[in-house]
């Protein structure tokens, strides 16, 4: 029997490369490092097979390998952020602002998880 999906917190979904991953596990696996000066947003995405198709299709080849993360955080904190389509229908993102990502990882429920790996060697 399958659980019913807790409606208080939204499931998000991001792709990272091996630096970024290596900062989560050094977290506990609680939050987000913060943003580079070039980075002026964190964007999660809002679905596993967008997040899949950036960690394969732009870290991999950049970074030889690309990892997906999947976090649950708090339904009623993630209404201040508008959803952003940046591509197809299905193609969703949340624009977090660098300076809000502390606050924001503070509204992470339960810790992030490590979904996928995937490397130059194979998939």
């Amino acid at each position: 029997m399958t659980a019913e999906p807790d409606p208080s917190v939204v499931s998000l979904y991001r792709p990272t490369g091996q630096a970024e991953r290596d900062l989560v596990e050094a977290s506990g696996w609680m939050a987000w490092p913060p943003r580079l000066p070039e980075q002026p947003i964190f964007y999660p995405v809002m679905n596993e097979w967008y997040a899949t198709k950036i960690a394969r299709e732009w870290n991999v080849p950049h970074a030889g390998v690309g990892y997906v993360m999947e976090f649950d955080v708090d339904a009623a904190y993630l209404e201040r952020f508008d959803v952003q389509q940046v591509g197809g229908r299905d193609v969703l993102e949340l624009w977090v602002p660098a300076e809000e990502l502390e606050e924001f990882n503070a509204h992470i429920v339960g810790g992030i998880r490590q979904i996928a790996r995937y490397d130059t060697v194979g998939d």
